[in-house]
């Protein structure tokens, strides 16, 4: 099920993404790479805050 779809970007946005590009790499797979880049880096935000909370905040799972 392929569907090719434009996505209007700048010229200065276009430059961008082909330096990104890796030789033999289509533009789609490279939006694949930083859309996955993107959700691991939310992810490891996410553990991050999670660590830096109080310990008192949290419910250890010995009392689940």
């Amino acid at each position: 099920m392929s569907a090719d779809k434009r996505i209007p970007v700048t010229e200065e946005t276009r430059k961008e993404l082909h330096d990104l590009k890796e030789p033999g790499q289509t533009y789609d797979e490279l939006l694949q790479e930083l859309a996955q880049q993107h959700r691991r880096q939310e992810l490891e935000q996410r553990f991050q805050e999670l660590e830096e909370k109080d310990g008192d905040e949290l419910t250890a799972l010995d009392d689940v």
